[in-house]
């Protein structure tokens, strides 16, 4: 049976309250955070920072405890997010800077970016945010898919009011250049809540006038925040000052930071409910990478933080909810990886995906059906440059109980038995050498792989 035919097939067999017919395939939202660590959100067991908001999502859907990025910075997730494919393979192994000579990655031309399989399927496609994967036309988010881009190309502001990075302004609406006052998160939430209203009315027009579906959209919602600089407003510093005056500066700002985050997230939610279209639309939520520790940012109660291997770089707050759909209260422990949003989105809305595609859909999990994981191999990868790296790259292999791992490139292989060793401690690579041999033969085989994609 053809592969399209055979996708169709199945999409129908799906219970009903998945089902992802023409007529309920569910409006999206994806948000995306930057670098905000696993402990930086109370639902996943931050102590002293307050996120209702993000508490609510996990709360009213189905709250992720096990789901890992695709990086330790920036650009690979993001890549790997928008193509379904290991970062590598789309030409991102490392951060695309907005100077050349410091950029480790172009995003591949041909690369199956998701807002245009769900354009090509019905889907208006919008992104508000952080881009971070090319500052060309060719390579901006109106070419690759999204049919309305307002947001910002590089990768960090120097500053979230002036908008600016070395001087140069790219924040765009569509292709234009633009100029906008506002702290970047509040302008982003303001964005993003204009094209949910435009969204909702479209959607009304259309029913009042044809008897025809309403047609889906997908809104890629990336902040900045809470990535440094880290710049709260100083309302949200004397909040937290309030409550905690014996708390450090450089975690105060910063919890300060994610609490200013999060209020704008629900800003988001409200919108979706006042519009009335919460009840069909499934959203999900996660961070790119785990948080920055000089940056006061904690991953508790994982190893390490942003640019490492360890877990603490790649364990991620992650949320879905789905009114309706997605039993809410629900907790689980499947192991995943960011990009697993592409396949699973392209999995209940009943597009067949394309060939080549790395993710897993999770479909069954929100489903409430049990997922077989043990074989999967998860992989990490990052290439960088300045006088650490020499512009090699380093990386990382999770397989079931085991995680083999550099965290340079110039590092020893490090391998711990994650259920035993859930803080990476113990090094077992001299104690477990036929273990250490099977995952470096795979790790060698996905390096290959990926090592035959240009990225510059």
């Amino acid at each position: 049976m053809p592969r399209l035919g055979l996708t169709l097939l199945l999409v129908c067999l799906l219970p009903a309250g998945v089902r992802a017919q023409e007529a309920d395939r569910p409006n999206v939202v994806v948000i995306l955070t930057d670098d905000q660590g696993y402990a930086d959100a109370s639902a996943w067991g931050g102590t002293d920072v307050r996120t209702p908001n993000l508490d609510r999502l996990a709360a009213e859907g189905l709250h992720f405890s096990r789901m890992r990025s695709n990086g330790t910075v920036c650009s690979p997730t993001r890549a790997a997010l928008m193509t379904g494919r290991d970062a590598d393979r789309v030409g991102v192994p490392g951060v695309i800077r907005t100077a050349p000579d410091n950029s480790w990655g172009r995003l591949a031309p041909d690369a199956p970016m998701l807002p245009a399989v769900l354009r090509s399927a019905g889907y208006h496609t919008a992104m508000v945010g952080k881009w971070h994967l090319g500052l060309t036309p060719s390579d901006a988010p109106n070419a690759r898919g999204f049919d309305l881009f307002r947001g910002f190309l590089g990768d960090m502001m120097d500053s979230y009011t002036s908008h600016r990075r070395h001087d140069q302004n790219y924040l765009r609406h569509n292709g234009a250049p633009i100029e906008a006052t506002g702290h970047a998160t509040d302008l982003f939430t303001e964005w993003a809540i204009a094209y949910l209203r435009e969204r909702a009315s479209a959607a009304a027009a259309t029913s009042a006038t044809t008897t025809s579906s309403r047609q889906p959209f997908f809104l890629y919602l990336a902040y900045n925040a809470p990535h440094f600089p880290i710049e709260p407003p100083a309302e949200w510093v004397a909040r937290v000052q309030a409550r905690a005056p014996d708390m450090p500066e450089l975690r105060r700002k910063a919890v300060a930071f994610d609490e200013h985050l999060d209020a704008a997230v629900g800003r988001v939610l409200a919108a979706l409910d006042e519009t009335g279209l919460a009840r069909d639309t499934l959203v999900v939520f996660t961070s790119d990478n785990g948080g920055s520790l000089p940056h006061g940012q904690r991953n508790d109660p994982w190893r390490g933080g942003k640019q490492q291997h360890y877990d603490g770089g790649v364990r991620v707050p992650f949320a879905v909810r789905w009114p309706g759909r997605v039993t809410a209260g629900r907790r689980t422990d499947h192991p995943g990886q960011t990009f697993d949003i592409y396949a699973t989105l392209l999995d209940l809305a009943g597009i067949a995906p394309p060939e080549g595609m790395d993710a897993v859909s999770f479909a069954p999990v929100l489903r409430g059906e049990p997922m077989e994981t043990s074989t999967r191999a998860m992989y990490f990868v990052r290439r960088e440059g300045g006088a650490a790296h020499g512009g090699n790259a380093y990386h990382a292999i999770v397989r079931g109980p085991w995680k083999l791992l550099q965290n340079t490139p110039y590092s020893p292989l490090e391998l711990y038995h994650l259920d035993r060793d859930p803080q990476e401690r113990t090094n077992l690579a001299d104690t477990e050498p036929d273990v250490l041999r099977d995952l470096q033969a795979v790790l060698q085989r996905r390096i290959q792989r990926g090592g035959a994609v240009p990225w510059q």
